[in-house]
């Protein structure tokens, strides 16, 4: 009996049997330790996707509740009533930020050090602490750094709120100083009751002071006169730095209007109609669809979103959900670059001027190029004029070289071959080479060649300062001018709108350019009535000698009434020349567009875009939404699913099944889904720590390393993943590096506070002390409290000096990624000192 009874113990009593709070659920006497250890690993990195998933609707509860508004009234004297009604939201952005949304990024941090504490019979563990301590690291230094280097090429992202930034900042590194006194200087090794206090009470302070700066309570009144010259200063400030701090301000559609309020996220009509003028001129042939998908985009990115909202976007795009930012294909993607260069520039001018400087690489090389594509000329001419520029870097010789490329011209038969060299000496922009053409009086049809540009190779020089631009080839079409040519519209049919007043047709005349020539003209009723919808008959049009293209323009009237589209057909019907000939298109369809249907398109437009928007909310689901979205890759939304959504969708589909049952966040203002999810990413927070924790043992590593590492980069990827996005979408630093200094302090104040209040009352309760081993989880501090006064003193350098942009993230390529490196670097230093420490390669002296 004691035999069975002692091998029974044996068995129940194996290699980190009992490490776990929860775990081991069956018992692995006769598994191996590898085959544990790489058990336990996977399910940790799953178990990480299901703590992001989670917290991901706890994040989404936590917008709804912060979003709540309250109606004021505000007086006015455009109204009747004397005042005005306007929402403002109850929460301040401040204090939502360092409370419940602090508490959305860094719930699992914190749930596992109280977890840990509790489930340890309230003594301290390494686990929990070092994870803390260890976020903030991988926060501070390498989502920093990560940043730094993503900001697009010739860019730069400033904090705005800089006051609130260094406060949270000061706060951070006290949070971590007093750490340091309470571990090793006021009672080494023992947390007392009066200290967990005021830990715990640094973090209702810290949110206090940061609402007195944030409201400048302390500021001193100002004069009109010093008003009026701050808010210039201010303008100024933004102006310089790219933004405003409403976004919507630069917009080209955002005429402030007296009388007309417009619901944030919603796009109105006069916005709409100017979206669509603009990105026309971009590209005409756009339908509607595409103008919805566009301005859907644009609406979407003119919204103000906090760091929450790209937290709970980036998880979604982890997890294979439907996004919260539009997506589009290809072309569309080209157009809305297009459109967003041309905004920001103030003036439709070409893209690719915008991009001068990015070419050029910050003028650091020459760029040459063709000053246009494509070029025509006579044949009788004799040569062609073809013109290179140069721009970016000027102190320096560029030699490239020219040559001729035979299309259905042939060279030496219809042109002279060039191949040549083109030298730009020292300060020289612009080079200009003649190519001759044969005019061998006999007809021929229109003929193409080209003109090939590239850097000399035999230069070795040439290849290292400069490069060549987007137009490296040039199109030369030698326009036939031994006959009178052929005529014919340009397309079978052509729509007008009514409100243009006339209509514009082109004629196009080819293979021949010789001679005047008079064309008779006459147009016919279709739907339209001549004399009633438009002004029509016969006439005539004459081509000039060398003339290739002319426009018949044929008066519309427009009678304001509401009607359906209007059409009429134009032919071309008689020459007075000899040998010239009528085309294909003898004969075109004019359709004139009643704006009345213009306004049908808007306003379909206008429900779409924001039907649209009210999709990606992301506190407006319902349970049914939430099992859809579980069940369905992208949410159903095949056509916009990536490869990677229908991995992340496979690896996550438990996940997102067994957490669709949480009460929605649009139950209850929130509040049902907030408490629910809470408890949830507790239970998960416990197993992440078990597994964490039988990790470490089965390979050998310390509960302190193991939370440095893996669990702290585990909990602290969508972070990682938020601030990227929020780094290349926003204008400014705030939502991507700003909040993090605050949710690091937040982090010792409740992470710690809290879990040690507890245990502290508890074992003083008890009669008993309340021991922190200070010596690893010392040692980690005071690593981090050096390198975070040095990285935070390197981000302050880089936002005043010019060397690096003068701002916190982007800048100059190479200063950027040295930065970037420099950060990460950072990081490596406080992982290998903490390991040094804990294995006992080297000895703190204290």
């Amino acid at each position: 009996m004691e035999n069975n009874n002692s091998c029974f113990a044996e068995l129940n009593n194996y290699t980190c049997s009992d490490v776990g709070l929860l775990l081991p659920l069956v018992n692995e006497y006769t598994w191996s330790v590898w085959t544990r250890a790489t058990i336990y690993f996977v399910g940790l990195l799953w178990c990480f996707l299901g703590v992001a998933i989670i917290a991901d609707i706890f994040m989404c509860s936590i917008e709804k509740i912060t979003s709540h508004t309250r109606t004021i009234k505000v007086a006015s004297e455009e109204t009747e009533t004397g005042y005005e009604e306007v929402e403002v939201k109850v929460w301040n952005d401040t204090v939502a930020n360092l409370t419940l949304m602090a508490l959305g990024s860094s719930a699992p941090e914190i749930l596992l050090a109280c977890i840990e504490t509790v489930g340890n019979d309230f003594q301290a563990g390494e686990l929990g602490p070092g994870t803390i301590v260890g976020s903030a690291a991988f926060n501070l230094f390498c989502i920093t750094g990560f940043c730094l280097i993503v900001i697009p090429k010739g860019e730069v992202r400033r904090i705005a709120a800089f006051r609130v930034f260094a406060l949270t900042a000061v706060f951070s590194l006290f949070a971590y100083v007093w750490l340091a006194v309470i571990l090793l200087m006021v009672s080494p090794d023992e947390v007392e009751v009066w200290e967990a206090v005021l830990t715990f009470a640094f973090f209702p302070l810290l949110v206090i002071v940061a609402y007195v700066v944030d409201r400048n309570c302390f500021r001193p009144k100002r004069t009109t006169k010093k008003k009026d010259k701050d808010n210039e200063e201010d303008k100024d400030e933004d102006k310089e730095l790219g933004y405003s701090n409403k976004l919507t301000n630069f917009l080209p559609w955002n005429k402030k209007s007296k009388n007309k309020k417009i619901e944030p996220g919603k796009m109105d009509e006069d916005r709409m109609r100017a979206l669509i003028k603009e990105l026309r001129q971009i590209h005409p042939s756009l339908s509607e669809e595409d103008l919805v998908e566009l301005a859907t985009a644009r609406l979407s990115e003119e919204q103000p979103h906090d760091r929450l909202w790209y937290r709970i976007s980036a998880v979604k795009q982890m997890s294979g959900n439907p996004k919260l930012t539009p997506h589009f294909d290809t072309r569309l993607a080209k157009v809305y670059g297009v459109f967003k260069k041309k905004e920001i520039s103030g003036k439709l001018e070409d893209a690719e001027t915008a991009s001068m400087a990015e070419m050029s690489d910050s003028n650091r090389k020459a760029v040459v190029e063709f000053t246009s594509t494509q070029s025509a000329i006579l044949e009788r001419d004799q040569k062609v004029q073809v013109t290179v520029r140069r721009y970016g870097r000027l102190n320096c010789q560029v030699v490239c070289r020219i040559e001729t490329i035979d299309g259905t011209a042939e060279a030496e038969k219809d042109y002279v071959a060039v191949k040549a060299p083109l030298v730009f000496e020292e300060g020289e922009t612009e080079k200009s080479f003649d190519i001759a053409i044969i005019d061998d009086n006999e007809w021929e049809p229109d003929e193409v060649f080209f003109v090939k540009l590239s850097l000399d190779r035999d230069d070795e020089g040439s290849a290292q300062v400069a490069t060549v631009g987007k137009r490296a080839i040039h199109e030369v079409t030698i326009l036939n001018d031994d006959d009178p040519g052929v005529f014919e519209f340009e397309k079978p049919s052509i729509l007008f709108k009514e409100s243009e007043g006339k209509a514009q047709i082109p004629i196009i005349r080819s293979n021949g350019a010789d001679g005047r020539v008079t064309l008779t003209w006459k147009t016919e009723d279709l739907t339209a009535i001549g004399g009633r919808d438009y002004i029509g008959g016969k006439g005539t049009i004459t081509f000039e000698h060398g003339e290739t293209t002319k426009m018949l323009e044929i008066p519309i009237i427009d009678d304001q009434e509401k009607e359906k589209d209007e059409s009429f057909k134009v032919e071309l019907c008689d020459i007075d020349c000899p040998g010239a000939k009528l085309g294909r298109i003898k004969k075109t369809i004019v359709s004139v567009v009643d704006d009345d249907e213009f306004n049908d398109m808007v306003n379909r437009m206008l429900i779409k875009v924001n039907v649209n928007m009210d999709a990606m909310r992301v506190d407006s689901s319902t349970w049914s939404d939430q099992f859809r979205n579980a069940m369905n890759v992208n949410g159903g939304d095949i056509e916009g699913a990536t490869n990677t959504d229908y991995v992340m969708h496979f690896l996550t589909f438990g996940w997102k099944l067994l957490f669709a049952f949480v009460p929605p966040p649009s139950l209850l203002g929130g509040w049902l889904s907030f408490f629910t999810s809470l408890a949830v990413i507790g239970v998960l927070t416990a197993i992440v720590g078990d597994l964490a924790g039988i990790f470490g043992c089965l390979v050998g590593l310390r509960d302190t390393i193991t939370s440095i590492t893996f669990v702290a980069m585990g909990t602290s990827l969508p972070d990682l993943f938020a601030s990227k996005q929020a780094a290349t979408m926003e204008k400014t630093a705030d939502n991507s590096i700003g909040n993090v200094t605050g949710s690091n302090s937040v982090n010792v104040f409740l992470g710690l506070g809290l879990p040690w209040l507890m245990a502290a009352v508890y074992q003083r309760s008890k009669g008993n002390r309340f021991m922190v081993k200070s010596g690893d989880l010392g040692f980690t501090v005071v690593v981090f409290i050096v390198s975070a006064i040095v990285c935070l003193g390197f981000l302050v350098i880089r936002r005043y000096s010019k060397v690096f942009g003068r701002a916190e993230l982007g800048g100059p390529t190479v200063p950027k990624l040295i930065s970037g490196l420099f950060l990460f670097l950072l990081w490596i230093v406080y992982i290998a000192m903490s390991v040094a420490q804990v294995y006992g390669y080297i000895k703190a002296p204290f």
